[in-house]
């Protein structure tokens, strides 16, 4: 491995941040200390601090020379509602809030480039360093975006990364084009009539059209789209009644929706809501479908993704650069940032083996040792797209 030497001796400092991020999660638009920890180190670097950018959001503006040259390096800094099983020392100290997706050492590895970049500038141009909240389906790409991002701290092009377990450690993955999901939230509220459990004929009952409706969802991948064609429709809630022997009169269903084309996401959309009224007015009730997308697409451009695997492959070898990952059901809202600034996201290993717990889980755990390997290609990104002209 080529990593920027100057971070990897930094390797015990990076990792007593991140845990620090760890033991002190918080969930997206709370992210008071979190961004309060990163304002501040930002400054100790020397680096032009803007805090409150969407919320919570913080920019760092480093600029060397007068070139009107610009990138963005953007991490997220929020946690999920997920009560951690793991017991080690830095394990979360929030009960019911936990970095269970690996955004600690995102914006650990954001600061470590940040501390390594303002201390050598060796660039021409200007770094925005993007330190986003909120990334968990609740609108911070699109807050900042809102507030003034690119306006304020205008963009050529922007780079982002997430972990990725199962991937070994001082691995990359690297395309162009779609790499992740858009993704939708929906809610079903069924009306029906409630009834004595005893006497179900006096009423109509949501709890059965929500079980129908349930099955009858999964038909819309399976028989309205081409087999070659991806998508996922998951009911994940269904809640309805209180007691054992009272059939209740509404019934909810939630869940998630997840596809590679915002075309094909509007078709799942028009399908659920036929379907729902259809079901629902087969057995004498009514539904209302509430159906809201979250994320868009993540689409790479091709030069910016090219400029990535080059870093990546500097810094680790073309033969740990995978370039054929297929496109992931998971969503991400820098789709967002992408749609405004060319830019790419890229996935950096968290490691493989049986104790590579999946994101979102609670026993998962960022890898220390990526971070240095993140942190040195946000530098070499850098230095790459702002290379002192002569």
């Amino acid at each position: 491995m080529a990593l920027v030497a100057s971070i990897d001796e930094q390797r015990d400092e990076l990792a007593r941040w991140r845990r620090d991020l760890h033991a002190h999660p918080e969930l997206g638009f709370e992210e008071r200390r979190t961004a309060d920890l990163v304002a501040e180190r930002l400054r100790e670097f020397g680096i032009d601090v803007h805090a409150g950018i969407g919320g919570t959001g913080v920019v760092g503006v480093l600029r060397v020379g007068n070139e009107t040259r610009s990138i963005g390096l953007r991490a997220d800094m929020d946690a999920l509602p997920i009560v951690e099983e793991n017991t080690f020392a830095h394990r979360s100290r929030h009960e019911g809030v936990m970095h269970a997706c690996g955004h600690d050492g995102h914006t650990t590895m954001l600061l470590g480039a940040a501390k390594y970049l303002a201390e050598t500038r060796n660039f021409r141009g200007t770094v925005h360093f993007i330190f986003q909240p909120a990334e968990e389906g609740i609108g911070g790409a699109q807050a900042m975006i809102e507030d003034g991002l690119f306006r304020d701290f205008p963009c050529d092009s922007i780079f982002a990364m997430h972990n990725a377990p199962g991937m070994p450690v001082g691995r990359f993955g690297v395309k162009d084009g779609v790499v992740a999901a858009a993704g939708a939230f929906f809610d079903i509220d069924i009306h029906g009539v409630g009834a004595h459990g005893a006497h179900p004929d006096h009423g109509v009952d949501p709890i059965v059209v929500g079980s129908q409706l349930v099955t009858a969802l999964q038909s819309i991948v399976s028989r309205n789209l081409r087999p070659s064609v991806a998508a996922v429709v998951s009911v994940t809630q269904f809640h309805s009644g209180d007691a054992y022997n009272v059939i209740p009169g509404t019934a909810r269903l939630s869940g998630t929706v997840r596809t590679f084309t915002t075309k094909v996401m509007e078709m799942v959309e028009e399908r659920m809501t036929d379907l729902a009224h259809s079901v629902a007015g087969a057995y004498g009730a009514q539904a209302k479908v509430d159906f809201r997308a979250i994320f868009h697409p993540v689409v790479n451009d091709t030069d910016a993704a090219e400029v990535a695997a080059g870093v990546c492959t500097e810094l680790v070898g073309e033969q740990q650069v995978r370039r054929d990952l297929p496109p992931g059901t998971g969503s991400e809202d820098f789709s967002f940032m992408l749609e405004e600034v060319p830019g790419c996201y890229l996935l950096i290993g968290n490691g493989d083996g049986e104790s590579a717990r999946p994101v979102h889980n609670p026993g998962y755990d960022f890898n220390d040792d990526a971070l240095t390997l993140g942190a040195s290609f946000f530098a070499r990104v850098v230095e790459k797209q702002l290379a002192e002209q002569s």
